[in-house]
């Protein structure tokens, strides 16, 4: 949750206000923003995926509600709500279509039943793109005109923005970028959606756990044996903090890492040209204020400038976004605004 001095009060507000719902497989997150994007109140409440969707909207439905009256507005005070979810989907009917975090979540109507929940018109996004609107509009990317975020975690998450117009693709699959083929051999590593040589399947932070463990495995000396002998648990975390006690395996797991997104993110340069490449998510190795973190993003770079057309290489902006966890209900509340004002309601 946000801290309370990121909160602006209802004076120095600007309407109209909006509301940003982005919705994960463990929580869900609830936020109201003003017309600039800044946050007067924020909640957390968890997903608890096996009382069912119904459950799940109704409940997402009263914190919309609720994120109004804590700032001392009323729900009709909101002009519109954004929702960011995760999984397979059709947004132009905002139907859930199978949403693999969500299991049991199939084939609902989201978007409608959320505004009957809430009262409210809906807009509603993949989740990747919300957040990566939330950098566009506020964030990082705040200062360009087209963007590609890739959010690091379990998975890969991407969106990418051009000229203020989030691509979705024909049937709700744009921007699916932890799904290039960085390897096309048939025993390419599998990826969690049953594709081989994804980048995800090499670049996430499931994939790096993997990696790391089937270098242990095979007996390659590294500081975080004692760590897993103690009865740590091997995470993307631990093997940045033996990385930054200048443990060397760790080491070369992030720079392969690193490597591995590099040839990704080639890919996505040369077919959407965009001026911004953000890194997000819970596995930047400590972002820019992190000397791991720096190195991390160096890397990268070195590798799209090797591989990369040298327009590209040189011009594109490579950098790490900002917002951390907020980006989502920011974006999400982003996206209702746009769509708001492209009603021509400003």
């Amino acid at each position: 949750m946000p801290p309370k001095s990121r909160f602006i009060s209802l004076g120095e507000a600007q309407k109209p206000f909006f509301v940003g719902v982005d919705l994960g497989g463990t929580n869900i997150k609830v936020g109201l923003v003003d017309d600039l994007g800044r946050t007067l109140s924020h909640l957390g409440i968890p997903t608890e995926i096996s009382k069912g969707v119904e459950d799940g909207t109704a409940r997402m439905g009263r914190s919309v509600k609720k994120v109004a009256a804590e700032a001392g507005l009323k729900t009709a005070d909101i002009a519109r709500v954004g929702l960011g979810s995760p999984g397979e989907m059709d947004i132009p009917t905002g139907m859930l279509v199978k949403p693999v975090n969500l299991k049991g979540w199939n084939d609902f109507p989201l978007r409608d039943k959320l505004a009957e929940q809430c009262g409210l018109p809906v807009t509603f996004e993949n989740d990747a793109n919300a957040a990566a609107y939330g950098e566009f509009w506020i964030g990082s990317g705040r200062d360009y005109k087209s963007m590609v975020l890739l959010t690091l975690g379990t998975g890969i998450g991407t969106g990418i923005i051009l000229d203020d117009v989030v691509l979705q693709g024909a049937h709700s699959c744009g921007g699916e970028c932890g799904h290039i083929i960085i390897d096309c051999h048939d025993d390419a590593r599998l990826c969690g959606c049953g594709g081989h040589g994804h980048l995800e399947a090499y670049a996430s932070g499931t994939a790096v756990i993997k990696r790391t463990r089937e270098a242990l495995d095979v007996g390659r000396t590294s500081s975080l044996s004692k760590r897993l002998a103690d009865g740590g648990k091997l995470t993307p975390k631990m093997i940045a903090e033996e990385a930054e006690a200048g443990d060397a395996l760790s080491r070369e797991i992030i720079d392969e890492t690193a490597r591995y997104l590099g040839i990704g993110i080639v890919s996505i340069l040369h077919t959407v040209n965009p001026e911004i490449v953000l890194l997000g998510g819970a596995m930047t190795f400590g972002g820019k204020k992190s000397a791991l973190g720096r190195r991390f993003l160096q890397r990268i770079d070195a590798e799209i400038r090797r591989r990369a057309l040298g327009t590209c290489a040189n011009r594109t902006v490579l950098d790490f976004a900002s917002l951390g966890g907020d980006a989502g209900y920011i974006g999400a509340a982003g996206v209702a605004r746009r769509e708001y004002r492209k009603l021509g309601q400003k």
